[in-house]
């Protein structure tokens, strides 16, 4: 691919990898080199609370809780991409914001809008690029959550289907993929607690999650979280590497 082709340059990462810091860092650096860059999480495009409880009585109770696939507004997501390569100079387009401690999207007013005309978007997110697993690898659950409330297996499936179909639609959008690979689940709890901590003292609230509450929330992610660290790796553009600390201990790409 040449320099010129890259137009969405999709960040994966587990749970406070640093997907927003270095997606934040590499905004900085191609504007510092005359580019236009719109940064886009996917976090932003969670359905809104009352669809989630929408979902989670009409499909599977786990649907309430905001995080694996299908508790996104892809319709939109994908809209967004598209609008944002369009706009022309003197455009403007609104992108959605999602207040992560009321568990809801922003009122519309208070959404961002980003200028035109775009030469980069950064799409960045937990799940960006994540390909489907097969049938037998769904089977077996994978925690306590999976094990006592989708003992057969509707609400998985049910997520794998949708990452296996309208999401790919959605990343297929990415010119380059780029994963920050943990070290493994195991270090996610720690890392999202301290996100979790990190957004409440700038808005100089008490956190919405204990220690316990974020255990629970990571193990809605650990099925998607640990087939992507072992699958992202081989299929990846390229692969940041990180230690427990988040030190990138290795780079390298795809041939």
């Amino acid at each position: 691919m040449r320099s010129g082709d890259l137009r969405v340059l999709g960040i994966h990462g587990a749970q406070g990898s640093g997907k927003s810091t270095l997606a934040g860092y590499f905004a900085w650096y191609l504007r510092r080199r005359g580019l236009s860059v719109a940064v886009v999480s996917l976090d932003d495009f969670y359905l809104r609370r009352a669809e989630r409880e929408e979902m989670a009585e009409l499909v599977h109770p786990l649907f309430a809780t905001r995080g694996v696939p299908g508790t996104h507004d892809v319709r939109l997501g994908v809209e967004t991409l598209q609008q944002l390569l369009a706009l022309r100079a003197g455009e403007s387009l609104p992108v959605p914001r999602f207040d992560k401690l009321a568990d809801d999207r922003f009122a519309e007013e208070k959404w961002s809008r980003l200028q035109g005309p775009v030469d980069v978007v950064i799409f960045e997110g937990w799940c960006v690029g994540a390909l489907p697993q097969s049938d037998d690898e769904l089977v077996p659950p994978v925690n306590e959550l999976e094990r006592l409330e989708d003992a057969e297996g509707r609400w998985r499936q049910r997520v794998n289907d949708m990452l296996a179909h309208e999401y790919q639609r959605w990343f297929a959008h990415i010119d380059y993929l780029l994963m920050l690979e943990a070290p493994g689940f195991a270090c996610v709890a720690e890392w999202r607690l301290e996100q979790e901590q990190r957004l409440a003292a700038r808005r100089g609230q008490a956190a919405a999650m204990d220690a316990e509450a974020v255990g629970r929330f990571v193990s809605y992610y650990q099925r998607l979280t640990e087939h992507s660290l072992r699958e992202l790796p081989i299929t990846a553009d390229g692969v940041m590497r990180l230690d427990v600390d988040r030190n990138v201990v290795e780079m390298r790409t795809r041939q």
